[in-house]
Order: structure tokens, then sequence, then C-alpha cells
């Protein structure tokens, strides 16, 4: 932990973190059109970029996850339930049915001012040769929203997560105040072996038993199987919490057991989404097996880079007042930065620009201008900012 003049009780090495994840999220939609697109997924410099890229950022979501698990647990159990939900999912909820809505009315919108169909599909890869600008399919999508995201804002899968851990989190907590570091580490087993179903399924029960994925007890008439209760995203939040106090290794040991255990992960993804990428008639579920956030080498990936960056050591005050903004400005970043992907994939993909340097490129624009646009929003509007920016 930093402790200088500007602050005593920051945790900067966490906000290096948040600032690699958040390029990291970015990178991720960056790539989408490589592999989504049925214009760019033949080109096979494409598909291998996105293997590549894809692969390296997989890390993006559950170090948001663990970061939570870090900073909440456990949940102070002294304070009404109510109050918990208020501060954390009010935060949160507000600007994600602003900016759903914003994204769901977009097509309606682009038609009104008489721009062609084909521009949403620009913007928004997932939606390709499914384009509508009508105002009832928009309004459709804005009534779904409570119960799930569009393809238009498929990056708001992750409030539906997170607003699901702030319910789980008060009761999860009360046990982690009293296990000990044992029962944790055990309950963090479990949760590893759970980390291999996705595999399980689909090579196991899906190609050796022709079970059509059903493990566990699962069937037709139950989904919820025997790991079903230590599997998810809970477990990057136990880990955050586990990991908090960082771990006593040099850093020249830190580096070369996360760089192995990195590696491990990067193989292993790389490799599968590569080779099912070469498959012409992979579906799109196959296609994302190996890009499974739960699942054994992305944890490894995700534990490597925040063991690794826990290390991190800024003193410069100004870099850390410049991450604290970014950390204030994160959740508007979030909101804002998709709207703006395809623009700038439309403005740097044709260019010369050889493939493997303009994800970063991208990456960078869209991180700088979101962070532009939310930072302003907070100067324009101080008091009311975050009712729109979280």
């Amino acid at each position: 932990m930093i402790k200088n003049s500007i602050t005593d009780n920051r945790l900067v090495w966490l906000d290096v973190i948040r600032c690699v994840a958040m390029l990291m999220v970015i990178g991720v939609h960056c790539i989408d059109p490589f592999y989504i697109s049925p214009t760019m997924r033949v080109i096979p410099e494409y598909t291998h970029w996105a293997a590549i890229y894809g692969s390296l950022l997989r890390p993006s979501v559950p170090l948001f996850v663990m970061m939570t698990g870090l900073l909440l647990l456990p949940v102070k159990q002294d304070q009404p339930l109510g109050r918990f939900y208020k501060k954390r999912i009010y935060r949160v909820l507000f600007p994600f049915l602003i900016w759903s809505a914003l994204y769901s009315m977009f097509p309606w919108f682009t038609g009104i001012i008489g721009l062609p169909k084909e521009i949403i599909g620009d913007f928004f890869c997932y939606t390709q040769g499914h384009e509508s600008q009508s105002l009832t399919d928009s309004l459709k999508d804005v009534a779904m929203i409570p119960f799930n995201f569009s393809h238009k804002e498929n990056h708001m899968w992750y409030i539906y997560l997170i607003i699901g851990l702030y319910l789980y989190m008060p009761f999860f907590s009360g046990w982690i105040d009293k296990a000990s570091q044992k029962t944790k580490r055990t309950f963090l087993l479990i949760w590893v072996i759970s980390l291999f179903i996705p595999y399980l399924r689909e090579y196991v029960a899906g190609c050796l038993f022709d079970r059509n994925g059903y493990l566990f007890g699962t069937d037709t008439w139950n989904e919820f199987g025997m790991f079903y209760y230590f599997a998810g995203f809970n477990g990057y939040l136990l880990l955050g919490h586990y990991v908090k106090q960082g771990n006593n290794w040099s850093l020249l040991k830190t580096f070369f057991i996360c760089a192995v255990m990195f590696a491990i992960g990067y193989y292993v993804t790389y490799t599968g989404f590569s080779t099912t990428a070469a498959n012409a008639n992979a579906t799109e579920m196959e296609m994302e097996l190996y890009f499974t956030f739960c699942s054994p080498n992305v944890l490894l990936m995700t534990l490597a880079v925040f063991l690794l960056l826990q290390k991190v050591v800024v003193t410069n005050e100004t870099i850390i007042k410049l991450l604290a903004n970014m950390t204030k400005c994160g959740f508007g970043i979030y909101m804002v930065h998709y709207f703006i992907v395809g623009p700038f994939f439309l403005l740097i993909g044709p260019s010369s620009l050889p493939i493997p340097l303009q994800v970063p490129l991208m990456a960078i624009c869209i991180f700088i201008c979101s962070w532009g646009f939310t930072a302003m929003m907070y100067k324009l509007m101080p008091n009311k900012a975050h009712w729109i920016m979280g």
C-alpha cells in the first residue's frame, strides 16, 4: 500500500490492476469484429490475431470480480442489509438502465436521421445480418432490459453478474467472516474442480457418453448439478479476498511463478480457441468454450496478473492522481466505450496499420475518449453525474 500526501489509505496497486483490467476489457471488444463479423472471420489473419489477443486478454472480467471481493469482503454484518444494497446496487443500477436504453434506442435514432440500417452492424458487430431500425424492435429491447441484454449492448452482461454478486455477498460474507483460512482454501479447491466442467461437458459427457453435456446429476429436468453451489464467479470473489494481503515472495520469485502460470493458461486458451476458429463449421458456443471466464486456464492467467501487479509500487503523485481519477470514472468508461468500438474499427481497420498494432491502438484511443467523456460529465454535473455514469 502506498502512503503519501495524496492518499493515505489508498491501494494504488489496485488502481493499476483496475486500469489494466479496463484496457483488457476494451481490447476484448476491439477484437469482436475479427471473429464475429462474417466478412472478417473468413480472413485468416484476422482470426489469427483474434486468437492471440482474445486469449491474452481473458483475465479482464475475473480481475474486476477479484477486486470486488478484495474491497468488499467481508461485508460488515452490523449494517442493515438494505443499506448495503442501496449503496452498492443503486450505484450501478441507474447508469445501467440509462445506458442500456440508449444502446437499445440507437438503431431507431439512426433511421430517424436517415442513416442506412447497415450502420448498426458497423457499430455493433453482433447485430450484423439482423439490423433493424424499427421503433417497435428498439422498444422491445428496452422492455427486455430487466431480463437480459441485447446484442447492441453486449457488454452489459457484466452488470447482471455484478448485481447478482452484490445480492449474494452479505450472505456469503457471514461464512467468510467466521471461516478459517484452511476452510476457505477447501472452498477454493472445490471451486477449481468446478472450473473443469465446461470441458467435461463438451468432451466427456457430450462426446464419450452422448449425454448432451449433462453431468453430475443434471438433465432436462435439473440444471443444478453437484458442483453448482461452488461454481461461478463467487470463487473469484473469495479468491480476491483470500489474496488481499499479497504474498511474501520476492519480486523475482513472483515474476517467475506468475510467468509460468500465465504461460500455461495462455497456451491452453490460445490453442483451444485457434483450433476451433479454424473450423468453419464451429458454432459460437464452441468458439467461446476456451474463452470461458470460469475455466482453469483463465484462472491461471487471472491469478498470475493479479499477484504480479500487487508488487507494483507507484510513487509519482501525478500518476497516483490520474489512477485515482480513472478509478472514479471507471464505471462510466465501461458504460460508454461500447458505443465507439465500431467507429474506431471503421477508422483504423481499413488503414495500412498492421493488424497486430490495430487492437492496442483502438483500445488506447477508446479508453482515452471514454475516460475524457466521463470526466467531462463529472466536471459539468459534479453532484449528478454519478446517477448517469456510476
